[in-house]
């Protein structure tokens, strides 16, 4: 499990957007945004830098959070 801090993630629409991304990398990862906090917390098997440098490209800077 991964957790993420997308800070120019404010609303369902830039949720999509990340999804969208994540899901390029790993297509069977369950997300779960919490938009208040802007984090999204993700079930995968994928790299968490394979996550980063795809949601970076998609123009959402993403940090782990612990």
């Amino acid at each position: 499990m991964v957790r993420l801090h997308v800070p120019r993630m404010a609303c369902g629409g830039c949720f999509k957007r990340v999804a969208a991304a994540i899901q390029g990398v790993d297509p069977r990862a369950h997300i779960a945004p919490d938009l208040p906090a802007r984090e999204v917390t993700i079930t995968t098997t994928a790299m968490e830098t394979v996550l980063l440098d795809a949601l970076n490209r998609a123009g959402y800077a993403a940090e782990r959070r612990l």
